[in-house]
């Protein structure tokens, strides 16, 4: 068995950012942004990578890693998200064409992964250091308690729109709630808040530490997303087209029912990533300088 797993979360529509940037070249060689993660998490010591997607990228991310990562010993495995491994009782509404989620997806993976991994977003940089952390804290973990990589709120905005951000609240380096917070912005003054419910914004501590979807779990994480994506559909209105069942918010009702103790780990590395098209100069720029200074190899492979 793999002694740890990285999970990728490539299944998005990426409506904010106007196209598929799963797979969009962002690298002085055209390497795609989960490239990257792939490279940190093999150096840190993960040997199994799982790709959840939609049906129409398997064959371009098989046939863009398979082999490669096959030549170093790494497994790869894929899992679809799709509407077909909803519950049988739920009936999708035939407008729907949004995923359901986080949750969903990470519970998707559950045929492909048996051992301690880390979930991450196909869109995100999360830097070597924070795999590094992670790698280390896997294996501690169990069915009662999870970890998770935490970045400072002013790192993780964008200055072309809103964000979607888990708000944590963080005492002696454990997680106490994680609230997923819509529609943040940065105003020109500076400053940075949550317009979701009023335009003027409700003011946010910048150095407020965020969730982006960097998490460690133990296996047993599966049956408890299973039960929450029940309770989840359960709960929509049956015409509902945009409800998503999301990742920081099953870990925060397992916080508050004192089920799950999820450790919040610190590093030095800087997260970036690409929400908007207008993001995409920016990664590209950084990237680039990441290369020219050493931290990567002119060619990742």
């Amino acid at each position: 068995m793999s002694k740890a797993s990285l999970v990728i979360m490539a299944a998005g529509m990426g409506s904010r950012y106007g196209g598929v940037k799963q797979i969009a070249g962002v690298g002085p060689n055209g390497e795609i942004l989960m490239e990257y993660a792939i490279f940190d998490a093999l150096r840190a010591g993960f040997d199994k990578v799982v790709f959840i997607v939609t049906e129409a990228l398997v064959a371009g991310l098989r046939e863009k890693f398979g082999d490669a990562l096959a030549k170093k010993g790494v497994e790869v495995r894929f899992a679809v998200q799709d509407y077909s491994s909803l519950p049988a009782f739920h009936q999708v509404p035939k407008d729907r064409v949004k995923p359901y989620g986080t949750a969903h997806a990470v519970l998707c993976a559950r045929e492909a992964v048996q051992e301690p991994f880390a979930v991450i977003n196909a869109d995100d940089y999360y830097g070597a250091d924070a795999f590094r952390a992670i790698s280390e804290a896997l294996p501690a973990l169990d069915e009662k308690r999870a970890c998770m990589v935490g970045y400072k709120l002013r790192n993780t905005v964008s200055e072309h729109g809103t964000v979607t951000r888990g708000v944590c609240a963080v005492a002696e380096d454990k997680l106490r709630s994680v609230t997923e917070t819509f529609k943040i912005a940065c105003f020109p003054d500076g400053t940075i808040r949550d317009t979701a419910q009023d335009p003027a914004g409700r003011l946010l501590d910048p150095d407020a530490v965020v969730s982006m979807n960097f998490w460690g779990f133990h296996p047993s994480v599966f049956d408890a997303l299973e039960d929450y994506l029940v309770r989840f559909l359960k709960s929509i209105a049956p015409d509902d087209l945009k409800s998503e069942c999301l990742l920081p918010a099953l870990v925060d009702e397992r916080i508050r029912g004192g089920q799950l103790s999820v450790d919040v780990l610190h590093t030095d590395a800087r997260w970036f990533g690409m929400t908007y098209k207008e993001d995409h100069p920016l990664v590209q720029a950084e990237l680039k300088r990441l290369h020219d200074c050493g931290v990567y190899p002119p060619a990742l492979w």
